[in-house]
């Protein structure tokens, strides 16, 4: 090996044992980022992140959307509309008497129905003649009664009277020898008591019960409207 050859492999040696003799941490230093690296990658995260927001957004004005309107109800059928008496109507469509009025029952077993047909179920019976009932509405042969407490349905007319009666809803009325509250007592007649109509004026009606007669003012009865003339 010739001198010159000698001293270049001397160099390559001493260059390669000077590479080895850096320090680990020195080896595995992360290389710093130039300033523009740097805030192109800050621009490149702030976009991503509006874009998410948008999108985001997007999604919750989707599910935030007004409900499509719903449809119009379908018309009443005919007997469904005879079930909603309108609230104008001062006469019955198949009779022309006043709507509301009031009837008796003809007998002591009466099926009060849903709708006005045979085919309606059967939601009471009235198992109490002559008790006093207001008629509401009328469809054909059937007329909607109610009772003192609110319950009733759909009775065919043949079940019902023109002849008046009322229920006395204070206890012990009093039966009296004239329409005036100084009048002498005749009678007295317990709650719930059902008595037949002879007369009214405007604020008493004399009446007829279990052999009794006398006059009972308006406001201890229910079966007659205030003010109604019986003669």
């Amino acid at each position: 090996m010739t001198r010159t050859g000698a001293a270049a492999l001397i160099l390559i040696l001493g260059l390669m044992a000077g590479a080895t003799a850096l320090p680990a941490e020195t080896a595995l230093r992360p290389l710093a980022r130039p300033d523009s690296v740097a805030a192109a990658a800050e621009t490149a995260e702030t976009a991503s992140a509006d874009a998410e927001a948008e999108a985001l957004a997007g999604v919750i004005a989707g599910a935030l959307r007004p409900a499509t309107p719903l449809a119009p109800p379908e018309p009443l059928m005919p007997d469904a509309a005879a079930l909603a008496a309108p609230a104008e109507a001062t006469t019955g469509p198949e009779t022309n008497l006043p709507l509301p009025r009031y009837v008796s029952l003809k007998t002591d077993d009466a099926n009060v129905r849903r709708g006005p047909s045979l085919s309606h179920r059967i939601d009471w019976v009235f198992t109490r003649a002559h008790m006093p009932l207001m008629i509401t509405a009328e469809y054909d042969n059937w007329r909607r009664v109610e009772d003192r407490e609110g319950a009733g349905g759909w009775v065919h007319y043949s079940l019902l009277s023109g002849v008046r009666s009322v229920v006395v809803t204070l206890d012990m009325a009093e039966l009296r020898d004239a329409p005036d509250p100084a009048a002498p007592v005749v009678a007295q007649a317990e709650m719930g008591v059902i008595a037949r109509v002879l007369e009214c004026q405007a604020d008493w009606c004399r009446l007829s019960a279990d052999g009794q007669k006398g006059w009972v003012a308006k406001t201890a009865l229910w079966g007659v409207e205030p003010g109604e003339i019986i003669e």
